[in-house]
């Protein structure tokens, strides 16, 4: 491909949404109206396409040192104030283009879902223009060539998440619902801007090419002012925090399951929670100098991932499962990217099995919620699982296809997620052989294989649950409830060969590795063969963990309750969420609302009175003037008479 096609093709990936969302939010309500679906369909189509075009076509040619090889679009400077020099820039290297296609692919799948899904809804054609413009300002974040743009991006990502997840807004739970995640973003993203300000003041510039393609600058700064590039690195990764859902900042992304299916598919799958992960994967040749920051990093997924685990083992609600799988998900792709602690070449393993796992996650993931959303159409909206069972042979294709997507979470061998789950595990494995951290990865190594075991007992406890048992149908079902029209049906089997296949494809050919080693920055290594005690192992653990699910939830349905019982406070525990939301009402909403109604008090009773009281000093002031002053002639004859009079006296010496 010549250098003006692909300049063509980066263009097109973002903008082909971006048109499909003004056409769609100008036509949909008058024109297109049940067919608002078809400009977002052809737009995210021709950015598939490109994005294909553009992964095939970064060769070994754009992978030398030199970060100028990349293919670049520059559109137009936007700010050239001073020191600061920002254009509106797009770069691709393998990091982007892998990305672009797995969240490309996985929008367009979604989309054609949702036509399904959303089929009726008064707000069709708002949902198909907000959702264009979701996956415009993802393509524009990953393909972003400064810091400026990535937050500019980042920030419209989650405007978009705002609106989708407030689609329903007439429903109170769905508008607190967006506004939580809003709100909670924007502690994570205070820090980013922080870090970004901090990035600019200690190298001149906002462009990756001038803060993480210059190897020998990071050196000479990493050795002269360590800390400065640590604080950078934390202040960083608590933007992802916040996107990404990681503890303490998890708490909004399990109530986002308020809006449409579709849209949890997207968030979860391939926009909004994969863009933290995503900048920190970027960030690498950075956070390689602050290994302490890597150390939090780590430490931070690590504890998300069994948090989240153990809260999904007692969830009901089936959405709800799969978003604190997703938690716990992210947290993994996060112990990852932390292991790069051990050394410049463990990072760029750890950055590509973390980007392995988003990127088989992505479609497994996408398939489950949408099966889900299957389940959800089917049962007339009713999505807790103790109203419904035995649906395998009701709804066979949602049966099946969400079966698939259940096995490659759990990490069935051979599926997908078996194979980026055991890159995890290998990468962790090699960062404890480092003298300096080798009991700190120990034990991150094990929350690990411990969370792949719930992972694998709570992903077919769910799947046991909705699928097996007595065949139960909530009333809202009605008597024959129907299995996912042919819309919905084809992205649910697309995405199930993809969640079977897709990790065999590229996981033992190493193609995939080998493929993002040469992402700029990263340092030049081979990928490690098979780890082949860790697969057995890995394999064992995702058996046992559905074995258990099949004793519970089948052979003997009466044990999870007795369980229950006997673990009372640890059970409530786990189904109340740890009491996080309550946590946070009593340490940080009740107190805010006090100095709120403390604010709004003292505004009402102290200055609203001062400031009407000074108010009155010139009125009362005025009052002699204003009953002189009353625009009556006899009253000013008057006034001039006594002037005159006292005028006279004055003159005679009467008064002095």
């Amino acid at each position: 491909m010549t250098e003006s096609a692909q300049k063509l093709v980066l263009w097109l990936i973002p903008l082909a949404p971006l048109v499909a969302a003004v056409m769609t939010a100008a036509l949909g309500p008058k024109v297109l109206r049940e067919r608002s679906h078809l400009p977002c369909w052809f737009g995210l189509a021709v950015s598939v396409v490109c994005s294909l075009l553009l992964l095939f076509s970064i060769g070994p040619q754009h992978f030398a040192e030199d970060s100028h090889s990349a293919p670049i679009a520059t559109g137009y400077k936007w700010i050239e104030v001073g020191g600061i020099d920002v254009a509106v820039t797009l770069r691709a290297d393998a990091m982007t283009s892998m990305m672009l296609a797995m969240v490309t692919t996985v929008s367009l799948l979604v989309a054609m879902f949702a036509a399904g899904y959303m089929h009726g809804d008064p707000g069709y054609p708002r949902f198909f223009a907000e959702v264009s413009l979701f996956v415009f300002s993802m393509c524009m974040l990953v393909l972003a060539a400064n810091f400026l743009l990535l937050f500019v991006f980042w920030e419209g990502v989650g405007l978009c998440s705002y609106l989708l997840i407030g689609f329903w807004y007439r429903r109170p739970s769905a508008s607190a619902a967006a506004v939580k995640a809003f709100v909670v973003n924007r502690i994570g993203d205070f820090g980013f801007l922080i870090g970004i300000f901090l990035i600019w003041t200690t190298f001149g510039s906002l462009n990756f090419a001038d803060v993480l393609d210059r190897p020998e600058r990071l050196v000479a700064l990493a050795a002269a002012e360590p800390g400065r590039i640590t604080m950078i690195c934390l202040l960083l990764f608590l933007g992802a925090m916040g996107k990404s859902a990681q503890f303490p900042l998890h708490v909004w992304l399990p109530d986002a399951m308020e809006g449409p299916t579709p849209v949890s598919a997207l968030i979860h799958a391939a926009t909004m929670v994969t863009a933290g992960v995503y900048m920190v994967a970027r960030c690498t040749p950075l956070f390689v100098y602050a290994p302490t920051a890597l150390l939090v990093v780590s430490g931070i997924g690590a504890v998300t991932a069994l948090i989240a685990a153990l809260i999904a083992l007692t969830q009901f609600d089936l959405k709800r499962v799969l978003a604190y799988s997703t938690v716990s998900q992210l947290g993994y792709m996060f112990m990852a990217l932390g292991a790069g602690a051990a050394g410049p070449e463990v990072a760029t393993l750890a950055t590509t099995a973390a980007m392995f796992h988003l990127f088989t996650h992505a479609f497994f993931k996408a398939l489950l919620f949408l099966a889900a959303g299957s389940v959800m159409h089917s049962m007339g909206d009713v999505i807790d699982m103790r109203r419904f069972g035995g649906l395998r042979r009701a709804l066979p294709i949602t049966h099946w296809t969400f079966l698939c997507g259940a096995a490659a979470l759990a990490g069935v061998p051979l599926l997908a997620g078996f194979w980026s789950k055991d890159d995890i595990l290998a990468v962790l494995s090699d960062a404890s052989h480092d003298a300096a951290h080798r009991t700190y990865f120990y034990a991150i190594f094990g929350v690990a294989a411990f969370t792949a075991l719930l992972t694998a007992f709570y992903t077919f406890r769910a799947y046991f649950l909705t699928f097996w048992g007595e065949e139960r149908f909530p009333e809202e079902a009605g008597h024959h409830p129907h299995d996912a029209p042919s819309v919905m049906a084809w992205p649910l089997r697309v995405l199930a060969v993809c969640a079977l296949l897709i990790g065999l494809a590229v996981g033992p050919t190493h193609w995939f590795a080998s493929y993002l080693h040469h992402t700029f920055g990263l340092a030049e290594v081979e990928s490690h063969g098979f780890h082949v005690p860790l697969l057995m192992a890995s394999a064992m653990i995702a058996l046992a963990g559905i074995g258990v699910a099949w004793l519970f939830y089948v052979r003997s349905p009466q044990l999870p309750g007795q369980i229950a019982a006997a673990i009372g406070p640890l059970y409530r525990a786990s189904l109340n969420k740890f009491y996080f939301d309550e946590i946070y009402r009593a340490v940080l909403v009740t107190p805010l609302r006090t100095l709120s109604w403390l604010s709004y008090w003292f505004d009402r009773a102290i200055i609203d009175p001062t400031v009407d009281a000074v108010g009155k000093i010139p009125q009362g002031l005025s009052l002699l003037p204003r009953t002189l002053h009353n625009g009556l002639v006899p009253s000013y004859a008057l006034v001039m008479w006594t002037g005159l009079i006292l005028f006279v006296l004055f003159a005679l010496g009467v008064i002095s």
